[in-house]
């Protein structure tokens, strides 16, 4: 990959299946697919998971500017001999909205978009990275962590074990447990966002795509407002949008069971398959 980087995935479902690439968000990794991509390989997609640069299995880098990630799943994508479904969520919607932008034109057959739009509401993005810059010294223990996603997740049910936090996190020799993505993104995703609000480069990327798009909101997400998607309706009239209730900015991982059948929905509705 560019910088010579390694970039870690999960597949799912059948290799000859038409490829579905799965990008998650800023402070994730690819484990928030999970579900989705056991849906997707059951219906027959070839669906493939990774972790960004700088996150999870993958390598960490020595710079994560927005068209870092842009180039890494534009190579990623045109690596397929046919042009694959993007599923994106939050920094890997952008990434996949971008890479379609590039001097190569559209690399992709369809996109889906989770939570995220040319333009977000700056109040509820910086929730997040404050959410994000408030643990990078790490937890003492699981139990710890589970707390900290419960306070900022308070609309999601806390599960009783918190094990399943060790896809997201790294104990260290220190003994406390660290996310698993490289803190030194932190600074560089405040100013890239501060940039993307000062312009209009996101909408001119997005009023340039032919191929179908999915919005897929959680409705109880603060990144997303009313004002926000009603525009996005209105310079992408092509655009379809499924509101998922119950769901904040993480929407496969608050209701995947009604988010998986959304984007297996618009799938399913696509012209015919090439071959």
């Amino acid at each position: 990959m560019r910088d010579g980087l390694t970039l870690t995935g999960t597949s799912y479902g059948p290799e000859e299946g038409y490829p579905v690439m799965l990008f998650h968000g800023g402070g994730q990794t690819r484990h928030a697919w999970g579900s989705t991509g056991e849906a997707l390989g059951k219906a027959g997609y070839h669906a493939m998971a990774f972790d960004l640069r700088g996150h999870g299995d993958s390598a960490w880098a020595p710079h994560y500017e927005t068209f870092d990630f842009v180039q890494d799943v534009h190579e990623l994508c045109i690596r397929e001999y046919r042009p694959p479904i993007i599923v994106g969520a939050s920094l890997g919607g952008i990434s996949g909205l971008l890479a379609n932008a590039g001097e190569d034109g559209e690399i992709s057959r369809a996109l889906v978009l989770v939570d995220i739009a040319p333009r977000t509401n700056p109040e509820g993005v910086e929730r997040i990275l404050d959410f994000m810059a408030a643990h990078v010294d790490g937890f003492t223990t699981l139990e710890e962590a589970a707390e900290a996603v419960a306070a900022y997740q308070p609309h999601r049910k806390q599960r009783s074990d918190p094990s399943g936090l060790k896809k997201n996190l790294r104990q260290h020799p220190d003994g406390r447990w660290y996310w698993h993505w490289d803190p030194v993104m932190l600074e560089t995703f405040k100013v890239d966002q501060e940039a993307a609000m000062a312009s209009d480069f996101l909408y001119a990327a997005a009023e340039k795509l032919t191929q179908p798009v999915l919005l897929v909101r959680g409705l109880i997400s603060d990144v997303l407002t009313d004002d926000i998607i009603e525009e996005f309706r209105h310079r992408i009239p092509h655009a379809e949008v499924a509101e998922v209730g119950g769901a904040g900015h993480m929407v496969a991982g608050d209701r995947n069971d009604i988010f998986s059948r959304a984007v297996e929905g618009f799938l399913g509705h696509l012209s015919p398959q090439p071959t």
